[in-house]
This record gives C-alpha cells, sequence and structure tokens, in this order.
C-alpha cells in the first residue's frame, strides 16, 4: 500500500507542479487539462476560462509520486470547488540538513513560515512552511 499527497489548486497548478518538479528533480508524467477530457453525458459544460486548468497532473520523484489538479470556477466545494489545505502537512524527509534547508527555503520564498527550519529535539533540521501557491509543508530531516 501506498499513500499519494493530491493537491488542489484555483487555477495554478501548471505553475506549482512545474514548480515542484524542478525542486524535488521530478518528471511530470502525465498532465491533462479540462480541454483534453473526453466528452461524457454527465459531465456539465467546462466554461471556457476553465478549458486550460489542469484536470490531473502526476509528478514523479523516484519512487514516489505528487499528484493534484485545479478546481472549476464557482464549483461548490461538495463539487470540488478550491478551499486551501486545511488540516494536513506534505511531510518531506530529507536526507541531510543542506538538503533539508534547500527545500524549505525554496517553498518559503513567497510563501508564509510558519515554523522556521531549525534544529529540534527530535530532528537536526525541521520547519514548517505554507509555500506561495498554498500548499503546507513540513520539511524534516530524517536521523542516520
Amino acid at each position: 500500500m501506498q499513500f499519494t499527497p493530491y493537491l488542489n489548486f484555483g487555477g495554478n497548478c501548471a505553475e506549482a507542479f512545474a514548480f515542484y518538479a524542478r525542486l524535488f528533480d521530478g518528471n511530470i508524467v502525465f498532465q491533462g487539462t479540462f480541454a483534453e477530457m473526453p466528452a461524457s453525458e454527465d459531465m456539465p459544460p467546462i466554461p471556457e476560462s476553465a478549458r486550460q486548468r489542469i484536470m490531473h497532473v502526476q509528478l514523479q520523484v523516484k519512487d514516489h509520486a505528487l499528484m493534484g489538479s485545479d478546481t472549476l470556477p464557482g464549483a461548490d466545494v461538495c463539487s470540488g470547488g478550491y478551499q486551501p489545505a486545511q488540516g494536513l502537512w506534505v511531510s518531506i524527509q530529507a536526507d541531510s540538513v543542506a538538503e533539508g534547508r534547500r527545500l524549505f527555503d525554496a517553498l518559503a520564498t513567497g510563501g508564509t513560515t510558519v515554523m522556521p527550519f531549525a534544529a529540534t529535539f527530535w530532528s537536526e533540521g525541521f520547519g514548517m512552511v505554507r509555500d506561495r501557491f498554498g500548499t503546507p509543508w513540513m520539511v524534516n530531516v530524517q536521523h542516520a
């Protein structure tokens, strides 16, 4: 079994995943827009303003995946309308303090630091940040 974070965005998913691919040295293995979806009787019309939003994206980083999509404008929460992430953090386990610092600093650029990156009683480096796309991250250096 494997758990895969699935992130939602309000229109900037492509930009966020391009950044994550560079930051995490990963590859986007699939990215499709709402305009590219096959037609379906059950699917309401896609507003012209949303046709280029991301319907689904998958970023592969070694054995791990990160997935996401944009929501449709005007959709309510029950049908997938965008709400900033609450009640969860995407946790990254860095192999070294230097790598943890690099990840944290990049995620913090243009974002909001919640807990500065520093040594703690459980780790040589830990920090919490909400990046410029609204995604909440915890960066933790694993013990050797």
